[in-house]
Order: structure tokens, then sequence, then C-alpha cells
């Protein structure tokens, strides 16, 4: 039997290089930085690791390039949703192949889904290419627009699709997040998406928790967790309100771009997003840098680290 996922697992960035092209030559840089801030697996080519923007040849180069970078140190989960359901289902057999742990997918969302059954049905057929790993579906209703009730989708996946392990839940519903925690026993893994309500999904009983600033951060949300584990909430509910600040910084600017402004300005350099998504300019950087280091960003997020100069 698998063991349940736990901790932190960054949703990574696909690094590009200044004219655009994948640059696979910064993964390993970014997955060892990763891996010193103590996350505990990653979850790759998801909307953070702009997967939709990415040709199905690179999403394998991607796949592959983290598989390798981590060595088996920690879990790799390949989001692997596609609004073509041949090309996701290839795609799970492609993260099969390079020993990937686990792999994930959003519905598809261009044809309007409805209903938890269709819903279920698409996903079992994702999940079925790569049988013997674990399977968790990705419910992100701002981004793909279907809004299901994850419970009954709990109540049929569970039946229809054999690896299926649980949910990837980024969405603010916490009280559907923490019936889905509940469900049959705790059942299913149910995995936090939403980094500002991190602390309130395990309070519910969040397994593990994904999330982009995780990729930034995760010194702090260890410590929340750690806080939250040893039943000091006073402590949690700190680190939780500097995480919020932190978002309410970057959320000024077009998230993902100034995500990876700030992995240039933490050490780790990422490259710009591809369009549609913009470019930060320089001042833009300047400013949201000069607003991070106001709240103390670089000194409780990012103890051990100097921030590059811009």
């Amino acid at each position: 039997m698998k063991k349940r996922l736990v901790g932190l697992i960054p949703a990574t960035y696909t690094p590009f290089t200044a004219d655009g092209a994948v640059d696979l030559s910064s993964i390993g840089p970014l997955t060892e930085q990763l891996l010193a801030d103590g996350v505990s697996g990653l979850y790759v080519c998801g909307s953070t690791g702009e997967g939709v923007s990415l040709s199905t040849a690179e999403r394998r180069q991607v796949a592959e390039a983290f598989t390798s970078a981590t060595r088996g140190r920690v879990p790799v989960i390949v989001h692997v949703g596609h609004d073509s359901l041949t090309e996701a289902a290839a795609l799970a057999a492609h993260a099969a192949e390079i020993g990937a742990d686990a792999t994930s997918a959003m519905p598809p969302c261009y044809f309007p889904i409805r209903d938890a059954a269709m819903a279920v049905e698409c996903a079992a057929a994702v999940a079925a290419a790569a049988p013997k790993l674990p399977f968790y579906y990705y419910h992100i209703p701002a981004m793909t627009g279907v809004a299901i009730d994850v419970v009954d989708f709990l109540k049929q996946a569970g039946d229809r699709i054999p690896n299926f392990a649980g949910v990837k839940y980024t969405a603010n519903t916490l009280q559907e997040f923490q019936e889905c925690v509940a469900f049959d026993g705790g059942r299913f893994e149910m995995l936090s998406g939403y980094d500002e309500l991190l602390l309130p999904g395990l309070a519910v009983g969040a397994h593990a928790a994904v999330g982009s600033t995780f990729n930034v951060a995760a010194p702090l949300y260890r410590r929340l967790m750690s806080a939250f584990a040893a039943g000091n909430l006073d402590r949690a509910r700190q680190e939780q309100l500097r995480a919020v600040a932190m978002i309410r910084v970057l959320m000024r600017y077009p998230f993902h771009p100034a995500m990876k402004a700030v992995l240039a300005m933490i050490g780790t350099p990422c490259g710009n997003c591809r369009p549609p998504l913009p470019t930060l300019s320089r001042a833009d950087e300047q400013r949201l840098r000069e607003s991070l280091d106001a709240i103390g960003f670089f000194t409780w997020a990012r103890p051990h680290a100097s921030p590059a100069a811009i």
C-alpha cells in the first residue's frame, strides 16, 4: 500500500530561456533549492508550471527533467490534464514510464462539465493509462469553470477508478474541503491547494498541501505546519498571517510573473512566463522587491537567502 503524501509540495515553475524556450538546464538548480528548503514532493506541469502553455513534447521533457533531478528523494506528481483525453492519457502513460510517483489532472474545460459523473468519467480515462500510479483529481474551478460537487465526485470515483487516491483541492470552499477530508472515514487524500488557507486546511484535516508560494517561502510554511502539529496555534497563526501579507503584495501584480521575479531575487532564476501571461517591467520588479522587503519577507520567508540584485 502506498504512503500518503505529507508536508509541503510546491507546484513547480517551468523555467524558460530569454527567447521563450523551455530551459531544462535550470530545473536541476530549482529542484535542489526546493529540496534544501525541506519540501516533501514536487507537483509539475500544473497551473503554476504553465502546463497548458506547453506543447505535449515539452510537458514530457519537463516531467522527465524534474523526475530525474529528484533522484527519488521526494515524490513527483505529474499533472497530465488536457482538453484532449487522448493526450492526457498519453501523458499519464509517459509519467509512469519515466518513474513518476503519481499523476494528477484537471478536467477538460473547453466544453463544459456540469456534473460529477462526467468529471469522474474523464478522470477514469486518464487514470487508466497509468494504472499502477495513484491518481489525484485537480479541482480548481476558478480556472476551469468545472464547479462540481466534490463530495459527489468522491462517492463515484472510489468505485469507478481503482487507482484514485484523492484530490488537489484549490478552492476557498473550506466547508466542502472538510466534508471531503471526512468522507468515508478519511478514505481519500485531500491536498490543500490554497496557500492563504493552509492553516484552516490543516485544522480540518488536510493531509498535505500543494502551492505556488512554497517555491519561495517553504521555510515559512514549514514553521507554520510544525507549530500547528505542536499545538502552538499562536505561532501558526502568526506564520499564516505572514503568508497572507506576502501573497497580498504578490497579488498587486500578475501573480505568476511576480513569482518568477521573486525566484530570481532569491537566486533561482526561471526566466519569464509565456504569453498570454505578461512580463513584469523592471520598475515593477523593483517595487515588488521593495514591498516584500518592507514586510520582512527576506527575513522570515528566506532566513538563509540573500536577495540577488535586480
